[in-house]
């Protein structure tokens, strides 16, 4: 397989990822993917904004998530999100130590 058909097949896999958590599983919580699989909606918002500026392409924060989640975050947050339970809030401060490192305060 060629370098330019491999990137077209890790972009449209990505995009079924993003398709599929924001259309298909919105109801899945952020803190739930986190504690389980090491990363979150967030993560690959920070991820992709990260990239584009590493390629010179000016995005915030904003920007990255609305790509994310197909919406501005807190509309998401308000539609979506639940409050977390105490047990999932301790399992989320290990997963993101150690998948992320220490929380900045």
């Amino acid at each position: 397989m060629d370098d330019a058909t491999r990137t077209e097949l890790e972009a449209a896999a990505f995009r079924r990822v993003v398709d599929h958590l924001m259309h298909k599983r919105p109801e899945v919580q952020n803190i739930d993917l986190m504690n389980l699989a090491g990363f979150c909606r967030n993560c690959l918002s920070r991820w992709y904004q990260e990239e584009a500026n590493a390629r010179g392409i000016a995005m915030d924060k904003d920007q990255a998530r609305e790509a994310v989640y197909g919406m501005p975050y807190d509309d998401w947050r308000a539609l979506h999100q639940t409050e977390a339970s105490d047990a999932q809030k301790a399992a989320f401060q290990a997963a993101f130590r150690e998948n992320v490192g220490e929380p900045r305060g």
